[in-house]
């Protein structure tokens, strides 16, 4: 078994009750094998990235101390989406769930299957404002640092929910 890695993770839904379905996976990212959740920001609500002919989103960023490779890691996090019944209509599109593994550690992963930083964090800021929430001082490798990346990604629509 590995050794314990701070990874993060964000959480996206706009289909049928998406509050709950991100407020339920964190709950489920909490009982994964061989992980720890430590945090989560609270949850925001952003227009969709891609079509527009969709709900707003629901969104959340979670930090995990886990032992799951980054493999294993995207495993569990898959079959979470599919236990949401996450449907992949097309790129972009509404889902009940999204799971992101943003970052593993400081690692620096590129396969066919997983990319990490995932590849348009630096960019969403429904992405960068709740993990500055919950990791001010995160280093994003390849990228600057999260301070930078936020001084240059407005806050747009992104609104923090009260719930």
């Amino acid at each position: 078994m590995t050794e314990s890695v701070l990874c993060y993770i964000g959480l996206g839904s706009n289909l049928d009750q998406p509050v709950q379905h991100v407020q339920c996976a964190l709950e489920e990212l909490a009982l994964l094998p061989n992980t720890v959740l430590l945090q989560h920001s609270s949850l925001y609500s952003s227009t969709p990235v891609g079509p527009q002919d969709q709900p707003d989103f629901i969104n959340a960023v979670a930090a995990l101390s886990t032992r799951l490779s980054p493999d294993a890691l995207l495993d569990e996090l898959q079959a979470l989406e599919q236990a949401h019944q996450r449907v992949r209509e097309r790129h972009w599109g509404p889902r009940t769930l999204d799971l992101d593994l943003l970052l593993y550690g400081n690692e620096v992963i590129d396969t066919d299957r997983l990319k990490v930083p995932h590849p348009y964090m630096t960019e969403r800021n429904f992405v960068l404002y709740p993990l500055a929430e919950i990791a001010p001082m995160c280093e994003i490798p390849g990228a600057d640092t999260l301070t930078t990346l936020l001084s240059g990604c407005t806050l747009g629509s992104l609104t923090k929910l009260q719930v």
